[in-house]
């Protein structure tokens, strides 16, 4: 059977080699795909970027089953699109998708089903922003409405930067954000303390399945300092799920999101990421929703996985989830994403990689921003450029493996954090 898996990033070439491995899959194909998913002799790029074309692609090719990987294809329906030629698709609608794409909408709809999240308000005017962030005072959190490509949230630590990023994300929405009703706008919420933790199930509608916890880290540099990115490495399991908190996050969160989605009348298929924060005591609250996989928390916990994913994706849109035990390796995993020059401001492209490892069994390097020239050179493409990622017996072997694996790794500018997985490894 032929798959197709929507994008071009590290949590799609992740997708990709996983479903590879499916007893009945015979091709996959990534549209439009990356450097990586070229050179992969399981894996076929595929030119194509618009949604409707896309579908007609999936017809020609009698395509059995499509995964999309980003959030932009979701909120441009691309799962409406499919399902209204009666092709097989896992995502949810661009209706469902709004619990990432607006940020607004996500916070109304916590607060309308009682789901623990942190106190906000909701922002169109510059100079209320302002006034609110005052009475409030620092730290504070301040959003984008909409979809910033993990770059639409910063954490005020002070005053002047709480200003600075109204400015910035409002006032002249840098970003280029617009919320679903048109113009920009921003949430801004109390700022939570604890630890983050990545929760990401299944659901087909009714029945969930939960994936294992992961970590990311989203700061640039060691030590949790610097610019918010998209994520420079995770790692799974995430010790600060322990099972009492993983119970209650089932419980608080998750069951109440699908069922109230549900009697909202926009029933949720798809991937369902859930950032939470952990207090001290072990209480779980929302900090976000992403409505697909997280990058790049999805390459660790697809080399986890040892159940054939195109089997459980197939049930997932069957409707029979609660028919499915997924299978686990108990060996953590550990990914370090390597990003461009510039990154995450303004990302150089262009520079030449060389010194890529063999795939092993315990150890991947994923590609993202990467793209293979006709001459059948490699050069980056964008921020995030590869995640090393790595099995180990404990979460330091890992850690050893994925640093060990990218040392020959070579481009101009190359950026990374030495400390993936320092929490972890502390515990």
């Amino acid at each position: 059977m032929k798959v197709l898996v929507l994008g071009n990033g590290g949590r799609e070439h992740a997708l990709a080699w996983k479903l590879a491995q499916g007893e009945r899959v015979s091709q996959v194909f990534v549209a439009p795909g990356n450097g990586g998913t070229a050179r992969d002799p399981k894996l076929k790029n595929v030119p194509i970027s618009d949604v409707k074309a896309l579908a007609d692609f999936a017809q020609e090719q009698k395509i059995a089953l499509t995964v999309v990987g980003p959030e932009a294809y979701l909120a441009a329906g691309a799962v409406d699109e499919f399902r209204a030629r009666g092709l097989r698709i896992f995502g949810p609608t661009r209706a469902a998708a709004q619990l990432e794409s607006s940020k607004a909408f996500a916070k109304e709809f916590m607060k309308r089903h009682g789901i623990p999240t942190a106190a906000y308000e909701t922002f169109t005017d510059v100079a209320s922003a302002h006034a609110y962030v005052d009475a409030q005072g620092a730290p504070i959190v301040i959003k984008a409405d909409g979809l910033a490509a993990g770059k639409g949230v910063v954490v005020a630590m002070t005053l002047a930067e709480a200003h600075e990023a109204i400015d910035w994300i409002l006032a002249d929405n840098k970003l280029g954000v617009v919320h679903n009703a048109g113009g920009a706008r921003v949430v801004i919420e109390q700022f939570l303390e604890g630890e983050e933790a990545s929760f990401i199930v299944l659901c087909d509608g009714k029945n969930v399945l939960s994936l294992a916890t992961s970590q990311d880290h989203k700061r640039l540099q060691d030590g949790d300092q610097g610019p918010n990115t998209g994520g420079m490495g995770a790692y799974s399991p995430a010790p600060v799920v322990t099972p009492n908190v993983h119970a209650k996050v089932m419980h608080e969160i998750i069951h109440p999101t699908i069922q109230g989605m549900a009697r909202d009348g926009i029933p949720f298929t798809g991937f369902l990421y859930a950032g939470l924060m952990i207090d001290a005591q072990g209480q779980p609250r929302t900090v976000e929703f992403n409505t697909r996989m997280g990058d790049p928390e999805t390459q660790p916990i697809m080399m986890r996985l040892k159940s054939d994913l195109f089997e459980v994706l197939m049930h997932a849109t069957d409707g029979t989830l609660d028919q499915v035990e997924l299978q686990w390796d108990r060996r953590p995993a550990l990914g370090v994403v390597m990003a461009a020059a510039g990154y995450p401001l303004a990302p150089r492209k262009g520079d030449a990689i060389s010194g890529l490892p063999a795939d092993q069994e315990d150890a991947m390097v994923f590609h993202a921003g990467t793209q293979q020239r006709e001459d059948g050179t490699l050069v980056t493409s964008g921020g995030r450029v590869l995640c090393v990622t790595a099995l180990g017996e404990s979460v330091r072997q890992a850690q050893q493996l994925a640093y060990q694996t990218l040392t020959g790794i070579q481009f101009d500018g190359k950026q990374y954090r030495q400390d993936i997985g320092h929490r972890a490894v502390k515990r």
